[in-house]
């Protein structure tokens, strides 16, 4: 391994290596959740599959809320884009944000992850992986949900996700043993 402490690199090099990164984490979960649903069948494996997922999403959002709370934020739809723990670059070909019917959402073109899925036929046991947006930003804070409206493992071109206010039904479904998280993305909200 090189001693890369003195070495710069470009930002397109940076982005490349974040992109290995990121195609290894979606082999990774495609691997796990293949090996889950072999083995306990397709009902059971992705039921087992979305409690890691949530599982995943309550340590992010956790470590979200306790660092807002360390700077003094208010955990909030607001701060929760504030506390970003993503790269900015090489996960996606881009980002960008845009206004859809008053709401201001945000577009990922390329999904490192969701093309891994796609290669493999896998869109559907990818898409679990995609919760840890609701998921995680509902432990931050349980008054928002950071939503997709399109994913790229659904078959859309693009990934576009929009913070929305949680409902009552929302977060009852959260607290259920068994969320269904397709319905929290679908509803509107307040």
């Amino acid at each position: 391994m090189n001693d890369t402490n003195n070495e710069m690199i470009t930002i397109d090099e940076a982005a490349k290596q974040v992109a290995f990164a990121s195609r290894r984490l979606g082999l990774l979960h495609l691997a796990f959740s293949e090996m889950l649903v072999r083995e306990f069948g397709e009902e059971k494996g992705k039921k087992l599959i979305t409690r890691a997922i949530e599982e995943y999403s309550r340590m992010i959002g956790e470590a979200k809320r306790e660092q807002a709370v360390a700077r003094g934020i208010e955990p909030n739809a607001d701060t929760f884009f504030e506390m970003s723990d993503l790269p900015s670059i090489g996960m996606h070909e881009g980002v960008e944000e845009v206004e859809v019917d008053g709401e201001r959402r945000i577009r990922a073109y390329g999904c490192i992850m969701g093309r891994v899925w796609k290669k493999y036929g896998a869109g559907d046991l990818g898409r679990i992986y995609c919760h840890v947006d609701p998921a995680s930003s509902m432990v931050f804070d349980r008054r928002c949900k950071f939503v997709h409206t399109k994913a790229l493992p659904d078959g859309d071109e693009y990934c576009e996700l929009v913070m929305r206010p949680t409902t009552e039904e929302d977060r009852a479904e959260f607290d259920s043993t068994d969320t269904d998280w397709e319905s929290i993305e679908k509803r509107k909200g307040v």
